[in-house]
């Protein structure tokens, strides 16, 4: 989790700049190489995670994270579903990889480093979307060089394809079982020239074409399309299309220039269709104390052109505008359930799953396009304090808006005590932006915030 000091400071000085952003979509952690899924009308969004404290001046990445949301606003934080550990024949390193779903599992296909040494590709799996997942076959399904950033396409007919690699680009036929390919059509190497991939202005270790790594396969109207970060380091976002999956593929034309905040020298791109609109997902280095080895991960909505091509997409701090959906309030919503944040983090445990904490004075939660409906009479929320506690301010339309009501947290005798505690709240109606500030002593811990529901 980000230093929360660092990042406090760093939030006064941009306050201005970051008071109405959208983007980066997740604050409390270093997101990168969106793998978004979409499956029973939710969007799970797969991260790599970038530690606070970057060793050796590299990527420092130890497992990998999970956020979901039906609206495209608010992302609901599962935690890290696995570490580089559940493959006990890996030393570390846990780079992009993509996760979908086939037969009533969910295959996670997963780069990391050898404890022999190497690349490799593994594969896990798991019941639920959001884990636990566990090593598929107990050994990589590829090794060898450059064997990084898998991504996996099921077409129509049921086959499905994986592609991958840097600095060349590799694919192979899946078999049914999803963890092993076929052997008889092997490991297709494709051949990088620039009519397929575009033109590389800067000729570095005589690589021709401007691929770089992170594919992505995505298909529309028969059209298949693979995304992927180009043209060497910086890395800006570009295409290419095919009529067969296999190819042969014809360079498109760049879809996001270099972003050079917070010197994110890497993209990685991640694209899906979600209630009839496409979304575009990346990372940048936007966030307080964001580095080319401390990403966020964003999202950007757009449109095709007539003639199937993607347009050049802008990266922007508004990000999606308009929610695909209204948020139910009078149902449990997840405290961990944020459209913005300043100040708090989230962890987890086996008991009480995922749960908003370390929260301070002044910090605060924003939760998008809330339906009061006809309005409600009380809030109440789960929450634990071994301290004063403190009180959760509950604001609509701004941080400072109007206040709706304020719960009182008192000490429930431990940090990790979780007791219903109810207030009444004026009667407000239509849809909202809905604000939890919190208020209370000095500390950086007044409570942990597990759920809450408008009644």
């Amino acid at each position: 989790m980000k230093t929360k000091f660092a990042f406090i400071v760093a939030t006064m000085v941009l306050l201005p700049l970051i008071s109405k952003a959208q983007n980066p979509i997740i604050q409390t952690n270093y997101t990168a190489d969106p793998a978004p899924m979409v499956h029973n009308g939710t969007v799970y969004l797969y991260t790599s995670h970038d530690e606070d404290v970057t060793v050796k001046n590299f990527f420092t990445m130890n497992d990998w994270r999970c956020y979901s949301t039906t609206d495209m606003v608010n992302w609901t934080d599962h935690g890290a579903v696995l570490s580089y550990k559940v493959f006990e024949w890996s030393r570390g390193d846990a780079w992009a990889g993509q996760c979908v779903y086939r037969n009533g599992k969910f295959y996670y296909y997963l780069p990391v480093n050898q404890k022999n040494g190497g690349n490799a590709i593994g594969v896990a799996v798991s019941d639920s979307p959001t884990g636990p997942f566990k090593d598929a076959i107990g050994k990589p399904l590829l090794s060898g060089y450059g064997y990084i950033d898998p991504t996996i396409f099921i077409d129509a007919d049921g086959q499905a394809y994986m592609y991958w690699g840097n600095p060349n680009l590799w694919h192979v036929k899946l078999n049914e079982d999803m963890v092993s390919y076929d052997q008889e059509l092997g490991i297709v190497k494709e051949d990088l020239k620039d009519e397929n991939f575009g033109y590389r202005s800067k000729k570095i270790d005589n690589r021709t074409a401007s691929y770089e790594e992170g594919p992505w396969l995505y298909k529309r109207n028969s059209l298949y399309y693979l995304l992927y970060p180009a043209g060497g380091v910086p890395e800006h976002l570009a295409y290419s299309t095919a009529k067969s999956i296999t190819g042969p593929w014809t360079y498109g034309d760049t879809i996001m220039h270099v972003i050079k905040e917070g010197g994110a020298f890497t993209n990685h791109p991640g694209l899906i269709d979600f209630k009839g609109k496409p979304y575009l997902f990346y990372h940048n280095g936007a966030l307080p104390g964001g580095t080319g080895f401390k990403r966020s991960v964003c999202v950007e909505p757009f449109s095709f052109n007539a003639d199937g091509s993607i347009p050049l997409i802008h990266p922007t701090k508004e990000g999606v505008k308009e929610s695909a959906a209204n948020l139910n309030p009078f149902v449990r919503v997840e405290a961990e359930t944020i459209a913005w944040e300043e100040g708090i983090e989230t962890s987890k445990d086996e008991k009480t799953g995922v749960y908003v904490t370390n929260i301070s004075n002044g910090d605060y939660i924003k939760v998008r396009s809330v339906d009061f409906g006809k309005g409600a009479k009380k809030f109440s929320a789960s929450v634990a304090s071994a301290s004063q506690g403190g009180k959760i301010e509950i604001y609509i339309d701004a941080k400072n808006g109007i206040l709706l009501g304020t719960l009182d947290v008192k000490n429930t005798g431990d940090i990790q005590t979780w007791k219903t505690l109810l207030c009444k709240v004026n009667k407000v109606k239509g849809v909202h932006d809905l604000y939890f500030v919190f208020k209370g002593g000095a500390g950086d811990n007044l409570f942990n915030f597990d759920c809450w529901q408008l009644k």
